[in-house]
């Protein structure tokens, strides 16, 4: 009896599929960022509701509901504001029109400054030893915030360092992204509650309008320890990130820890982060010192889905067009927008030497084989592509002429662009950008060059694979 009332509701059932699905299309024509996105939202919602209404709930939108109206809420007037945050950077903060760090600021909404120290961290065995090192240093709180945290030897590591300097009375506030770390044992998490470890999730289906939406990441890796110190880069806390993975083998990865005050740009960032999720900030130092050891012009940038602009590739944009001589990037995953494929063209095309390292091996195949399109698509620029081959490269890194370097979260591809809330910081000083030059070419030395002709010499499965996982690029 039931599924003969099912077959006989089921035109009423695709008849209300079909009326969500037209208001999905009128809502994806007026909405949907590029042209060619609305009309193929449009068809396949017109053409095959049942399949594509849910596909267009959970993927189609490319704006973060309620994040910034509810840190506007707390900012508007309010004693516990956060941008009071910035306050003790005045008095280093710098005019970007000194440096090349020009227009940055204005994109960001956060100051550059001098006066900073910023070293790098090669690999996870040092990553996560000067992280640990700080931890266990810690005397009044800790931030920390990843994509993903795994309950494996690494994640327990971790858990054990913050445990005990839990005990000791430091405060620790520790946010992971819930889809990023959907396998998260719920033990582990209840062993730092039980230590007194504020530990929650970064709700990104909070509220209605992002009940939905599982497209969305916080993909940011940050670490706070009171507030003179801070580390952001690729690393996310697993085994794999040590080198530890037997599919994987070697992990190549980069972080950087910070001194200065650009460290209260990264605590303001995890602060508005936790907001979002707690509706509470945690108390910080609102002190800003100079590094004793450095005097590095840099600016903190965060990019997301919340921003009314497009952060994240608008930055990447500006360092193509700031390149007079060279500019060498290290991304895991190349799947970018037709804004940073035109730039790149024009930068080759005025004479800057471009070099462009992916991993040999994939860990996405959908986003290993979109990359492929666009090594055909820039092949004829004179843009140089590099198979790193020495385990998976992880690491997210530009290096613009001699004297401007990034290192942070944010990946040259679409989901970085538009998708995930990232983070990295830009450095304008020589010796860090030969630091960071003596590093790529280190790794270059683990390459393949990898042009058109490797592309052709593929089998036709692949190249069909290729220009299928094409029609994916702004959703992966």
């Amino acid at each position: 009896m039931t599924y003969e009332l099912t077959i006989k509701l089921l035109p009423e059932l695709y008849t209300v599929f079909h009326f969500f699905s037209l208001i999905a299309a009128i809502h994806a024509g007026l909405t949907v960022r590029t042209s060619q996105g609305a009309v193929a939202w449009t068809v396949s919602l017109v053409a095959f509701p049942p399949v594509a209404l849910p596909l267009y709930l959970a993927f189609g939108r490319k704006k973060f509901k309620g994040y910034i109206e509810t840190l506007r809420k707390i900012n508007a007037g309010n004693k516990n504001s956060l941008i009071k945050l910035l306050a003790p950077i005045s008095r280093y903060k710098i005019s970007s029109k000194e440096t090349k760090l020009e227009y940055f600021d204005s994109l960001t909404k956060l100051p550059a400054s001098r006066n900073n120290s910023v070293d790098l961290l090669i690999d996870g065995t040092e990553t996560f030893n000067a992280i640990f090192n700080a931890i266990d240093r810690a005397e009044k709180y800790i931030l920390i915030e990843f994509f993903i945290v795994r309950d494996d030897e690494t994640g327990n590591r971790l858990k054990d360092h913050l445990i005990a300097r839990a005990e000791t009375g430091v405060k620790i506030f520790f946010l992971y992204d819930e889809v990023g770390s959907r396998k998260l044992d719920h033990q582990y998490i209840l062993q730092m509650r039980r230590a007194g470890i504020n530990i929650l999730p970064f709700w990104t289906t909070q509220g209605i309008g992002n009940r939905f939406q599982i497209n969305f990441r916080n993909h940011r890796k940050i670490v706070v320890v009171d507030g003179s110190i801070a580390f952001i880069g690729g690393h996310n806390v697993g085994d794999e990130y040590l080198g530890l993975s037997r599919k994987f083998g070697h992990w190549r990865d980069t972080h950087v820890k910070i001194k200065g005050p650009a460290v209260q740009s990264v605590q303001l960032i995890f602060t508005e982060d936790w907001y979002w999720s707690a509706r509470s900030r945690p108390d910080v130092d609102l002190r800003s010192e100079p590094a004793r050891d450095g005097n590095m012009d840099a600016i903190v940038l965060p990019s997301g889905p919340a921003s009314k602009l497009e952060v994240c590739s608008l930055m990447f944009v500006q360092l193509i067009n700031l390149a007079k001589k060279r500019l060498w990037i290290a991304s895991p995953y190349f799947v970018p927008n037709q804004a940073v494929v035109v730039a790149l063209q024009l930068a080759a095309l005025r004479g800057v030497k471009i070099r462009i390292m992916l991993p040999l091996k994939p860990d996405h195949l959908l986003v290993y084989l979109a990359s492929y399109s666009f090594l055909y698509q820039m092949s004829h620029s004179n843009i140089r592509f590099f198979r790193y081959e020495d385990g998976f490269m992880h690491q997210k890194v530009v290096l613009v002429d001699d004297d401007l370097s990034l290192v942070g979260t944010a990946n040259a591809d679409n989901r970085s662009f538009y998708l995930n809330f990232e983070v990295g910081i830009l450095v304008h000083d020589a010796d860090f950008a030969c630091d960071v030059e003596k590093m790529l070419k280190a790794d270059f030395l683990k390459c393949r060059e990898s042009g058109i002709r490797d592309y052709e010499s593929k089998s036709w499965v692949f190249k069909l694979g290729v220009r299928l996982s094409h029609l994916f690029a702004p959703v992966i």
